[in-house]
């Protein structure tokens, strides 16, 4: 799902709100996420998810293509794990597909 799409279904169910207005929430949202994670805090959407930042250790990577090593400085990388009522969701979705085919 895009962005724009999101902001469309926002539109349609808050009408009394502008276009501007929405965009701007929606943004300032993403904006406290992304702060939140660069700070180390996790973020925890009951039902749908948690996101949280893990670690990459600082190690030495070899390029395949010409056999060097090179050193790669310790990054960050971002974890979500599925909450219970999303992952049920998904899970009886996948089923009535498999029933539908059959």
């Amino acid at each position: 799902m895009l962005k724009s799409q999101i902001l469309e279904i926002l539109q349609k169910k808050h009408s009394n709100l502008g276009t501007e207005d929405i965009e701007l929430l929606f943004n300032i949202f993403i904006k406290k996420m992304s702060d939140s994670l660069k700070r180390g805090q996790n973020i925890e959407l009951r039902g749908f998810g948690t996101l949280s930042r893990k670690i990459n250790k600082e190690k030495f990577v070899r390029n395949p293509k010409t056999n060097e090593k090179l050193f790669k400085s310790q990054s960050y990388k971002l974890h979500f794990k599925t909450g219970k009522i999303l992952h049920k969701k998904i899970n009886e979705f996948s089923h009535s597909i498999k029933e539908d085919e059959s």
